[in-house]
């Protein structure tokens, strides 16, 4: 299983599960991601859902193993774009407790969340640049959004790693907590909102996306899905998967282009 799901009261967390690989999404763990937070969503006894992950990370981001395979021509089916969508529509409270490092996905997702409170030693990093990549998940304009064009800008051309203080200072994360009190501060928070009725909860929601956050990210996303497809299987996407699984720094001067 991808995923560690536990109730608590009218609080539902759902855990990352694979920590030998950082807690980097597969296929697996997207399918099962999105049917968790949809069986959240359809469960009337469920007010507000944590996300965190297992062990020392709270995600990887993509699994390079399945991006290898499509840029070799094997590529496998993906859940991407229907976990995205359940994600984006979340209509329940979505509090993220960061406990590690969040890259790629395992930070872009964090957009989609109500609150994002994280770990003194967690770090964050969108590493679209180094991976030959444009941005994913409609980070391209949630980011904008939410901490400006000129830090959006560093964060997505730059792909440099962001500290915890830098997180909250920037407004991707909303608390920074040592790592002892993360998960019990996330959990008290969750549970002082799932006190109030579901019904509140869900009609706030739905007046916060529709603000303009919801449609901000989907139409990002679909222009996104055009450069990503561009991208994909590009020289300097192949050369950056390859020096990865080579344990070494990717060499983009000898390609056209970059």
């Amino acid at each position: 299983m991808a995923l560690i799901i536990k109730e608590f009261g009218r609080v539902r967390l759902i855990e990352f599960n694979r920590p030998e690989q950082s807690n980097a999404f597969n296929c697996q763990q997207f399918v099962e991601t999105r049917e968790a937070l949809s069986a959240a969503q359809l469960d009337s006894n469920i007010a507000v859902v944590v996300l965190t992950g297992a062990g020392n990370a709270f995600s990887a981001g993509a699994d390079l193993e399945d991006m290898r395979r499509k840029t070799k021509g094997t590529e496998e089916p993906t859940d991407f774009p229907e976990f995205l969508d359940v994600l984006a529509a979340f209509n329940k409270p979505l509090v993220a407790a960061v406990n590690g490092v969040g890259i790629g996905i395992g930070m872009t997702l964090l957009a989609y969340c109500d609150l994002v409170l994280i770990s003194e030693k967690a770090r964050l990093r969108a590493p679209f640049p180094q991976l030959g990549l444009a941005p994913e998940a409609g980070s391209s304009g949630l980011f904008p959004q939410q901490v400006g064009w000129q830090n959006a800008a560093y964060v997505l051309m730059s792909g440099d790693w962001l500290t915890s203080d830098e997180a909250v200072q920037l407004g991707f994360a909303w608390r920074s907590l040592a790592p002892e009190e993360l998960m019990d501060e996330a959990m008290k928070i969750a549970a002082k909102i799932a006190a109030n009725p579901i019904s509140s909860l869900v009609e706030t929601k739905a007046l916060m996306l529709e603000s303009g956050k919801y449609e901000v990210g989907r139409r990002a996303h679909s222009r996104e899905v055009k450069a990503y497809t561009r991208l994909m299987g590009s020289p300097a996407n192949r050369e950056a998967i390859d020096a990865f699984f080579d344990k070494r720094m990717p060499d983009f001067t000898k390609i056209d282009g970059c």
